[in-house]
């Protein structure tokens, strides 16, 4: 596949927009299964405009010109929103551009197309029987997943067709396909963009956010699309202290993850970062929190599945029903308990700077695996989601960057933080990268 981007935002000051523009919307055209919709006409407009204002020296945002791609479950006025379904075929078409949209718009990102996902993001894993499985790069012999729900967003970057992608984050959506990718996934706290005008799974875990290349073009998104930019310190990373789970999250770890995060925490420790053992045995109580997506998504689809079932993928329509088991009483209480977890996690993680934990414990395994056996998929669709769903029941933030060694598969790892501390796990996050490469 031709890849006409692969570097950082800031390595592309001086490119021509239209002509990366070209490139990219080339490289769209031949790709199987990454976008479901393609915008040329508006996203080589965006480029060219963006080039003309340069050119009379007129200041823009890094970001204006650039292609970007945005997840199927965000409105595009005067389009119906799928959310990777063929469920929706026939709904009306949305009558405004979601707010992220519209502010991508306003800072002149060339939307290039809405990408493909887990049919209505209920899955880690991002295989999509609709639409089609877009095949993970970082393997050119194997046919691997590329995580989910965001498959399509992820690819999008990964293969050099854009220098972002706008996705969702509920489990994890966002930070699963970035580590399986080798892209930086950051989720912020999930009050800080509005997600208006996007299709929702969880209204109580939903988040969006953005994949990139680099740790700064992450926050670049994220100033964009959030509704205030982040104030990040300069932190060293000499004397931060870096509580590392010791409940849940370092099971079943395979191989080469083990040995690329256990490599990383020795650079870290030589930089004189502190790694901190923490037991975090309220981790174990996870599995009754995490009955929101189910409830939640049964009471948005519940009309839909009793006419439409038949047009759902099997496996989605499967989780989503498992919701109407819970009662009014339970969901009332299910959030009481979360906010009681929440406030106890809390008070353990106050005597550090961040949590550190492998994203996923596992690389990205063959697509063709997970499609032949429900088995196979629920297993590794609950191990890619274990890890990261823990901060969006806890209402953090978090950020996945690289952290394999040059030629092999990639493994990410994950800083994360408590409710609004996105602009210190950024601050790390750049000092870490800056440690590791």
């Amino acid at each position: 596949m031709h890849q006409p981007v692969s570097t950082s935002i800031s390595a592309l000051e001086n490119t021509s927009r239209s002509q990366l523009m070209d490139n990219c919307i080339g490289a769209a055209r031949k790709t199987a299964s990454v976008f479901t919709r393609l915008y040329p006409e508006a996203a080589r407009a965006a480029a060219i405009h963006a080039d003309a204002m340069r050119a009379a020296h007129v200041t823009l945002s890094p970001l204006a010109g650039l292609p970007v791609s945005i997840k199927d479950l965000l409105d595009v006025a005067g389009e119906t929103t799928l959310a990777g379904s063929i469920v929706l075929k026939n709904s009306p078409p949305a009558k405004e551009d979601a707010p992220v949209v519209r502010r991508l718009r306003a800072a002149g990102a060339a939307i290039l197309g809405k990408t493909n996902m887990t049919e209505f993001a209920f899955s880690g894993v991002g295989i999509n029987p609709h639409h089609g499985t877009p095949a993970n790069p970082a393997d050119s012999e194997t046919a691997r997943i590329p995580g989910g729900s965001s498959s399509g967003a992820a690819v999008s970057v990964a293969s050099g067709i854009c220098v972002a992608a706008i996705g969702s984050d509920t489990g994890g959506s966002i930070r699963i396909p970035a580590a399986l990718c080798g892209l930086v996934g950051f989720k912020p706290t999930a009050r800080r963009v509005p997600t208006t005008g996007a299709i929702p799974l969880s209204t109580t875990l939903d988040t969006l956010c953005a994949m990139t290349r680099s740790v700064e073009d992450c926050m670049l998104v994220d100033s964009i699309i959030g509704d205030t930019p982040l104030a990040i310190p300069d932190l060293p990373l000499a004397g931060l202290r870096l509580a590392l789970p010791g409940t849940l999250m370092l099971d079943a770890l395979d191989a080469h993850v083990a040995h690329s995060f256990s490599a990383t925490l020795t650079r870290l420790s030589a930089a004189g970062a502190k790694i901190i053992e923490l037991p975090l045995t309220m981790l174990n109580e996870l599995p009754q929190l995490n009955r929101f997506s189910g409830a939640e998504s049964y009471a948005w689809h519940k009309e839909l599945l009793a006419e439409h079932e038949a047009d759902y993928d099997c496996r989605v329509a499967k989780r989503i029903k498992q919701g109407a088991a819970l009662s009014a009483a339970d969901y009332i209480h299910l959030h009481q308990a979360r906010r009681e977890w929440i406030a106890r996690m809390e008070n353990l993680m106050a005597p550090f700077d961040a949590l550190v934990m492998p994203t996923v414990p596992m690389v990205a395994p063959p697509i063709a695996e997970l499609e032949a056996s429900d088995e196979t998929f629920f297993k590794i669709n609950a191990l890619l989601l274990r890890n990261p769903s823990a901060i969006n029941y806890l209402d953090g933030c978090a950020i996945s960057l690289p952290c394999h060694a040059p030629g092999t598969l990639p493994v990410g790892l994950t800083i994360a933080g408590t409710a609004m501390s996105d602009g210190k796990i950024a601050a790390i996050a750049y000092a870490v990268a800056r440690c590791i490469g």
